[in-house]
């Protein structure tokens, strides 16, 4: 397993997402509500920037006509078909047992820890007193 770091926490405020290539894979971070997660940014479906989508929630009922909105945030729905897909865990709402989008181990590291390594960090000033997002691939 490659760690890389991607950015200051700072760069990521809760509600954001940051766009990267790792190894020539498109990645996309989250920060969803102060956690961090990491997915791939291609759709199972078609093949879509997946990560382009809409964060939305989850509309549940436990009995016809009383819906409620969960999750708000966590739901990211793929621009090109509207397929839904778990920001935590990749796993598909339209056909969960067929398809998931790759997630990504996403921490948060001490930049004392960063500068030690054994990172891969490229083209990234890295300072001693902020704390770094980290993705494991």
């Amino acid at each position: 397993m490659t760690r890389h770091v991607v950015a200051p926490v700072d760069e990521l405020p809760p509600g954001s997402r940051k766009f990267l290539t790792i190894d020539e894979r498109p990645i996309a971070i989250f920060n969803i509500k102060g956690e961090f997660f990491g997915l791939l940014n291609r759709c199972p479906h078609q093949g879509a920037s997946l990560c382009e989508g809409p964060l939305i929630g989850l509309a549940e009922a436990e009995t016809p006509g009383d819906i409620r909105y969960t999750r708000r945030g966590e739901i990211l729905r793929c621009p090109w078909h509207g397929w839904e897909f778990d920001i935590r865990t990749g796993q598909s709402y339209c056909d969960p047992k067929k398809f998931r989008v790759r997630a990504y181990d996403v921490n948060v590291e001490p930049g004392a820890r960063v500068v030690k390594g054994p990172y891969v960090a490229e083209t990234l000033a890295v300072s001693v007193e902020d704390d770094y997002v980290v993705v494991d691939l």
